[in-house]
Formats: structure tokens, C-alpha cells, sequence
């Protein structure tokens, strides 16, 4: 079974910023605003059952880059207070990464380009649920309801610490509101003083069972010597 996750988004630095905010459009806005402007460059991996996937992420300007090499490809993700674009830079050619490309998986690493490009986070219609714990942390719980032509999902859950503005875990569920990816935050790290990603951890399900079918971690392994 082929899915379709959702966006990768805690590959950014860790805003340290109060959310004071009353509504779920006003809460999201904090969370999409992009940390980029404070640029990084660090050494990652995507691991799973078999080799790990190196890659390094950089943060620059509103632009995250994600950089593969042998064969050198580089994923460009823009970052606006309107959208997202996803863009694929191999060679001389620079080219948007729409349709069926974006269900593809990067370099069989078990994560598809539509993991990179956020969009989920500016679904219509946010509603706020509340208030819940994660892991000692309060947080707002938002869903965003899919979009028409979003061919797999219906509801994106996601949970957002009320201190820093930090996403803390996001749910993906079917149209029938059956669990399908789980992303999360296991760790977090100091690097050059700004609080990073260390370690999250991807999980799919199958619809209806409680167990996840696979299991696959982002790990930021620390500053990029080439940055």
C-alpha cells in the first residue's frame, strides 16, 4: 500500500516565540512563519530498514534546501505566508515538482516529495480543538480540513506548543478519519544556539490497525563542515 504522507515539517529551527493567539488561523500563521531568515547548514539522515539517506538541510531566506549527492539532486522548499512550491534542481534544470511527481519517493528513502512541500499547513478552514499534552508540553490541537482534490486524506491533525510555537506532532487521517501517518518530534538540539531538530520519527499505519507498518527517522546529525 502506497501512501501519500504529509508534509515534513519539522525540519526547521524551533521558534522560540509566546502564542498568544486566540484563533486556529491566527496559531498557524505563527507556525508558518519561517525561522529561515537565520541561515543553517546541517548534516542529516533519513533512516529506516535498510541504509540511511544522507543529505544536508540548509536554512536560508525562507528557502530550505534539501542536497543529495551521487547523483547530485537538490529540493529548493519557498516558504510564503500564502503557500509553499516545492522545486527540483538536478543539473542546469530547476523545475517545480507538481502532479503525480510529488507522490514519489526521494530516492527510495521511504519519504515523497509532498513530505517536503507543507502545503497541508495552509488547508482551508482550520479548526481549533483545544488544548492537550505532549509529552509534558501544552499544546494547541489544530485539524485542517483537506482540500477537494486531495485524492487520500481528509483531516490533518497537528499540535503546536503553546510557549515556542513549535510543531510538536502531526496526524494525517483518511477520508473516514482513519489514521494513516504519524509524524513526531522524539528530540530536540542546541546548534549554534538556535534549538533544532535532532530526531523525529515517521510512522505509517495501515486504516483501522493501532500498529504502525513501518517506521522511519529524520536525525539531524549536527553542522554541515561544507556550510
Amino acid at each position: 500500500m502506497t501512501l501519500r504522507p504529509i508534509a515534513f515539517l519539522c525540519l526547521l529551527p524551533l521558534l522560540v516565540l509566546e502564542v498568544h493567539a486566540q484563533s486556529a488561523e491566527q496559531i498557524l500563521q505563527a507556525a508558518r512563519l519561517s525561522p529561515t531568515a537565520r541561515p543553517a547548514s546541517l548534516q542529516a539522515q533519513i533512516r529506516g530498514e535498510g541504509q540511511p539517506t544522507p543529505l544536508r538541510i540548509r536554512l536560508k531566506n525562507r528557502v530550505i534546501s534539501y542536497c543529495f549527492s551521487n547523483p547530485d539532486q537538490t529540493l529548493l522548499l519557498k516558504l510564503d505566508q500564502n503557500r509553499t512550491r516545492l522545486l527540483e534542481k538536478k543539473g542546469d534544470a530547476t523545475n517545480a515538482v507538481t502532479g503525480t511527481h510529488l507522490h514519489d519517493e526521494v530516492r527510495d528513502s521511504g519519504v515523497t516529495y509532498q513530505d517536503l512541500s507543507m502545503g497541508f499547513l495552509y488547508w482551508p478552514l482550520p479548526i481549533l480543538q483545544g488544548e492537550e499534552t505532549v509529552k509534558t508540553r501544552r499544546a494547541w490541537k489544530i485539524d485542517l480540513q483537506a482540500p477537494s482534490d486531495e485524492p487520500i486524506y481528509g483531516v490533518a491533525r497537528v499540535w503546536i506548543d503553546k510557549e515556542s510555537g513549535a510543531i510538536l506532532r502531526i496526524e494525517g487521517y483518511d477520508k473516514k478519519g482513519l489514521l494513516l501517518r504519524r509524524f513526531e518530534i522524539i528530540s530536540a538540539q542546541k546548534i549554534n544556539g538556535l534549538w533544532m531538530l535532532k530526531q523525529m520519527r515517521i510512522e505509517s499505519f495501515e486504516p483501522g490497525k493501532p500498529d504502525p507498518i513501518s517506521r522511519r527517522y529524520l536525525e539531524v546529525l549536527g553542522k554541515d563542515s561544507q556550510g
